[in-house]
């Protein structure tokens, strides 16, 4: 089991490059599935998750390669993805069970095969995100979706247009009920649709493939299906987790960084947050900076779909307030399980009480080093930051989690001048 060790006592400072978003990229290669021949896609983050997606990838038949940029790149590179004229539609639970993103393949081969056989997907356990609303969407679409022996079986010789309304406004159950029907027959009109900036990405790259989509980025989006879409070259959307969690840092170090890639625009409420903590916020030509000088004040967070304060920034909001000066309501709002990693952080000394989907968090100037365990992607980025704060070194273990979202991540602390090192420890 690797560990960080991360040694306290550091303010980042520097210029660090965000690379394209994970949400984004790996329904992007998804919807590679949609057109025959060779797809490119470019600022693709060198993470354990693409890995597995260019995996279940190969397995449907396709040819899947990556070349990683040059060092300094922000762990990017790109990915070419050549599809065959006829994929397969099963994909395997061992493969699935690690990713949850890989049901992102479902709409997509639906559409294209008119049958797909995907597993029941894993994924970090940060809650409940039932596939309700994927399931009901494409029986509206005209699909039949049975669940036998752990998969989801989806049949339809031919989806049909139709009026959807999502009861929340899931990401998922977006991406992959547009991914559907652009090659239904008909106009199909999604209702209560998620607004995210990974949204609009998809819904860019599947127009450029020749999909006719409206209002991408809206609540509601509208799409007339076509006869076939084309493969293209794409650049992903920059990850607004990864700036904003290198944002978080510098203000919980009193540091200063330049965040290049870094979209203000989808991290507006965090921003905001950050500046009301008493940080210096300045969108610059290539990016974001990010200033602070003192203590950060501790300021209250509610977690809500996006345009709201991301879901995956609350670990770190957590972390920022358990250095802050008072005290601060950090609210949850989409995962139920997002306060798991709390406990880990209790043992790093932060005064941090739960009750129900409210952490009520009293500041401490420092913390106390210890080890600890990274139970997802964003807590074990949080429970680092936190190490920051710490009187000494603080072991992060299991951080496979982090890898699935942080391409060179050492590396990319390292340039911001902190001291942390990477090891192996028995399970």
């Amino acid at each position: 089991m690797d560990c960080f060790s991360v040694t306290g006592g550091t303010s980042l400072q520097g210029r660090v490059r965000v690379t394209g978003a994970k949400n984004s990229a790996l329904k992007l290669m998804a919807a590679a599935l949609l057109a025959s021949g060779r797809t490119t896609l470019d600022e693709v983050p060198d993470i354990l998750d693409v890995e597995i997606m260019s995996e279940v990838l190969r397995r449907l038949g396709c040819g899947v390669s990556f070349e990683r940029y040059p060092a300094g790149s922000g762990g990017g590179g790109r990915v070419h993805i050549d599809v065959p004229e006829q994929p397969s539609s099963e994909t395997d639970y061992d493969l699935v069970r690690r990713m949850r993103a890989s049901i992102s393949v479902l709409g997509p081969l639906v559409a294209r095969c008119g049958t797909a056989k995907v597993a029941l997907p894993g994924g970090d356990a940060i809650g409940s995100r039932g596939l309700d609303m994927h399931i009901a969407g494409l029986e509206r679409l005209g699909a039949t979706v049975v669940n036998e022996h752990g998969f989801l079986i989806a049949t339809a010789p031919k989806l049909v247009g139709t009026s959807i309304w999502l009861d929340f406004p899931s990401v998922g159950a977006t991406e992959n009920l547009v991914m559907a029907a652009v090659l239904a027959e008909g106009t199909t009109v999604v209702d209560n649709a998620a607004r995210e900036p990974e949204i609009t990405d998809l819904c860019r790259m599947l127009t450029a493939m020749g999909a006719r989509i409206e209002g991408a980025g809206s609540s509601t989006i509208t799409v007339h299906g076509v006869a076939g879409l084309q493969p293209v070259e794409y650049t992903t959307v920059p990850d607004r987790i990864v700036a904003g969690t290198w944002a978080i840092g510098a203000v919980m170090t009193r540091g200063d960084v330049v965040i290049e890639r870094a979209v203000a625009d989808h991290l507006t409420v965090p921003l905001d947050k950050l500046v009301t903590a008493g940080a210096t916020v300045q969108v610059v030509p290539d990016g974001v900076r990010v200033a602070m000088t003192e203590r950060p004040r501790g300021v209250d967070v509610v977690t809500l779909p996006f345009p709201g304060f991301p879901t995956d920034l609350q670990p770190m909001a957590v972390a920022l307030a358990a250095v802050s000066t008072g005290t601060a309501l950090i609210t949850e709002n989409v995962f139920e399980g997002r306060f798991m990693f709390v406990n880990e952080l209790v043992r790093l000394g932060a005064d941090v009480r739960i009750d129900g989907h409210h952490a009520v968090v009293r500041g401490r100037e420092r913390l106390s080093s210890a080890p600890v365990l990274a139970t997802d992607i964003r807590a074990g980025a949080g429970l680092v930051l936190a190490g920051l704060l710490s009187d000494g070194v603080t072991d992060v273990q299991d951080v496979r989690h982090i890898d699935r979202g942080y391409p060179d991540f050492v590396e990319q602390l390292r340039g911001l001048g902190v001291t942390i090192e990477r090891t192996e420890r028995p399970d």
